[in-house]
């Protein structure tokens, strides 16, 4: 596919809507993340993918010409990301804040320099007919971004369907984001393969999220409402711990199949330590997306 030579007035419309979805979508997220001071149920895993996705896909951006605001898109993902994924470290892993900010920032510096590499690599080359090199770029932004929604299985199993630590103001505005820049494309005068079928997938996958968390709502509803009755929340009520305790922990079970049943044992121990405290308190420090 050729670089882009005319965009149609449609696509910079479409495509700053999506951009500036995707400017504030991580937002609520992080706000989330600094007032309950954990990042429980948030992949660090995800934010870091995501970050380091955005260097291929700003390149990409920039060598395809695409409108304007979608080649603004990957660098403002990039730094919320970035931001997401450092809390994570700081309320996840106890990493100190300092620390933590200073590689934060020197991932960015580096980030900035490797995307303006590649930017002079891919698009002499591509300006010639030489399409490969824009291609590999594009295709490894579109696995790392996708990828990275790879850990979100094993959260739900975990949790039989809930999504916890996972805004869902976060979620909706990231979906507009994704769905108004599928649009962009559709409106160019060329449809870009590639990041339209990253952007439907997106859509899919965060639709999907929504969904779940729904039905897990439908399934549990009577035991909410029974704990509701004795003054309490779900993560409070002992049916609401029994049932939940039912989840698939995948990671758990993988630690025990290579041999570190230790890791398994005092992660469980931990989790069960956490929830005793909650229900001793009378409170549920457990954050969650929607009650």
């Amino acid at each position: 596919m050729a670089p882009q030579e005319s965009i149609p007035v449609a696509a910079n419309i479409l495509g700053t809507i999506g951009t500036v979805c995707w400017c504030v979508q991580l937002v609520p997220q992080i706000l989330h993340n600094y007032r309950t001071k954990s990042t429980e149920g948030l992949p660090a895993s995800m934010m870091l993918l995501w970050t380091v996705s955005g260097v291929p896909f700003g390149a990409y951006a920039i060598a395809q010409n695409f409108n304007i605001p979608l080649m603004v898109q990957p660098q403002c993902f990039c730094c919320l990301c970035g931001v997401s994924w450092a809390q994570c470290l700081i309320y996840g892993r106890n990493w100190r804040t300092w620390t933590t900010t200073l590689l934060l920032l020197g991932l960015f510096v580096i980030f900035a320099g490797v995307e303006l590499g590649l930017v002079y690599a891919i698009r002499p080359p591509y300006e010639r007919g030489v399409d490969w090199p824009v291609l590999l770029i594009g295709v490894i932004s579109f696995t790392l971004l996708i990828g990275a929604y790879c850990a979100i299985p094993f959260e739900l199993l975990k949790r039989r369907g809930r999504v916890i630590g996972i805004d869902f103001i976060f979620l909706t505005v990231d979906w507009c984001g994704a769905f108004f820049s599928l649009m962009s494309l559709v409106a160019q005068s060329e449809f870009d393969a590639l990041f339209g079928t990253m952007y439907a997938l997106c859509c899919a996958i965060e639709m999907s999220m929504m969904l779940s968390h729904l039905v897990w709502r439908v399934r549990t509803r009577g035991i909410r409402k029974r704990a509701n009755a004795e003054g309490k929340t779900f993560d409070e009520s002992a049916e609401g711990i029994a049932w939940q305790a039912k989840g698939i922990d995948l990671e758990a079970k993988f630690w025990k199949m290579v041999g570190r049943e230790d890791k398994a044992k005092k992660e469980e121990e931990h989790m069960e330590a956490v929830i005793e405290e909650e229900v001793m308190a009378g409170k549920n420090t457990i954050p969650i997306g929607v009650v």
